[in-house]
């Protein structure tokens, strides 16, 4: 009895690592689509933090903060914050940015 409950916590545990891979592949799609839409130069993505959260709106989800660096003018360095919840997009921050 005692292997199924390792089997099953080494199952949840392949699932939780393709789940935060599927997250990670929403995001990137959901900047490049932001960035081409605002005319930006997107460079990178990174996760800050992911973590499983309930909310009236959403219900139990797993909440990610991704940073993202982008530039305006194609020679400064900025960077933006998304949230997602799930695989849907919540907001994207972005600071003020020089633009060409």
């Amino acid at each position: 009895m005692e292997n199924i409950y390792y089997l099953l916590l080494f199952c949840l545990f392949c699932w939780y690592f393709v789940y935060l891979r599927q997250v990670s592949e929403s995001a990137k799609r959901h900047v490049n689509r932001y960035c081409k839409d605002g005319g930006l130069q997107f460079i990178s993505l990174a996760r800050r933090s992911s973590r499983i959260k309930f909310t009236k709106k959403h219900g139990l989800c797993i909440y990610s903060i991704f940073d993202f660096d982008f530039s305006g003018d194609g020679e400064s360095n900025n960077e933006g914050c998304l949230t997602l919840y799930g695989l849907k997009l919540d907001q994207v921050n972005l600071p003020a940015y020089r633009v060409n």
